[in-house]
């Protein structure tokens, strides 16, 4: 099959295509045709050497990815061939721990995220994944969308429904607002009743993050202290709810946008810095951090009904063929592409 391999660790002309075995057939995995793989800044920072907790290279990246069921392993039972299905981002867990026996396999030891190890990632023809891991995708529900959905809603949904636990008239500050996650992170920010501030890097976006919901666009340069304006809209207080989706690039500006009790949800890290901190500076103000790293099969397939009711738009900025990933991850990483673009293995270059 075709697929798009990174040996080494850098820039994106190291995603190079190549021919490769089809992946092996497992007891309990669905192997499934590729119809189209979400393209997620883990993919990028996977590739440029900045994430190593669990990579083994060669390896062929890609956790979003949506298709058709090919064939099923033997103890299989809920798939057949000609299902339309799409995936959480994990290619397996146990099924028994204590976090998989009650909802958060996010956190099962036996965890092992699509498209990190091994030559079997969604930016390819066919990938082999877990049952456990494998959803049906609703009628009504295109399949190009049905790719985005673990990752860029589903973890926003996890981030602001269930560990923020964002309440109508909260503030809610969106960090990386024009990105995969944060275009959909203000959408169910906003339809929790927040009042929705979207920070972004880009004036370019600003109108379009308005459409999708935002009450207030703050605009400014990487790393820039946007922490004045939030608390000239605030009369001072701050926000109740940060959904951050950058990191340590804006460490202090969030830190010093967040009001008393204010709960701070870590989702994305986009650079390998580090930062330093007063605790003080949070336990004086009562702030919390929490954080979360991906989507429970219950949140996908909440977030699938999310968008089959039309209450989330999937924002799908550009389609390109699988030989163009690299085109790909340079707009990804330079913070050019507005939501998510996808590859598409049987899109004609």
């Amino acid at each position: 099959m075709r697929a798009m391999v990174v040996r080494d660790p850098g820039a994106p002309d190291h995603l190079r295509l190549e021919e490769v075995p089809m992946p092996p057939l497992r007891s309990n995995d669905v192997r499934i045709r590729v119809e189209a793989c979400g393209v997620c800044f883990h993919d990028v920072v996977t590739r440029n050497g900045v994430m190593r907790r669990g990579v083994r290279m060669p390896l062929i990246p890609g956790h979003e990815v949506s298709g058709i069921v090919e064939s099923v392993g033997p103890a299989v039972r809920h798939f057949k061939p000609g299902d339309r299905v799409c995936t959480a981002q994990r290619r397996h867990i146990c099924g028994a721990c204590r976090f998989c026996r009650s909802g958060r396999e996010t956190s099962c030891d036996e965890r092992e995220f699509l498209g990190d190890a091994d030559l079997n990632g969604g930016y390819a023809e066919y990938v082999c994944v877990g049952d456990d891991n494998v959803v049906h995708v609703p009628e009504g529900v295109a399949l190009d969308e049905a790719a985005i959905v673990s990752c860029a809603i589903g973890t926003e949904l996890n981030a602001i429904r269930d560990v923020a636990q964002v309440r109508p008239g909260d503030r809610v500050l969106i960090s990386g607002a024009g990105g995969g996650l944060g275009v959909h992170g203000l959408q169910l920010a906003r339809g929790s009743g927040a009042y929705v501030y979207a920070v972004t890097t880009s004036p370019d976006k600003a109108e379009r993050l308005r459409a999708l919901g935002a009450h207030e666009v703050i605009i400014c340069a990487r790393g820039e202290d946007f922490s004045p304006m939030i608390r000239e809209s605030t009369r001072g207080e701050g926000v109740d709810v940060v959904i951050d989706n950058v990191g340590s690039v804006l460490f202090e500006p969030t830190r010093k946008s967040l009001g008393m009790g204010g709960r701070w949800i870590f989702v994305g890290q986009l650079t390998g810095d580090f930062v330093r901190l007063n605790p003080a500076q949070l336990f004086m103000r009562d702030i919390s951090i929490k954080s979360v790293k991906s989507t429970s099969r219950n949140q996908l397939q909440d977030s699938l009904e999310l968008v089959k009711q039309g209450l989330v738009k999937p924002v799908i900025s550009d389609v390109l063929p699988l030989e163009h990933a690299a085109i790909a991850h340079a707009a990804v990483e330079s913070g050019q592409s507005f939501g998510r673009m996808l590859l598409k293995p049987g899109l004609s270059v």
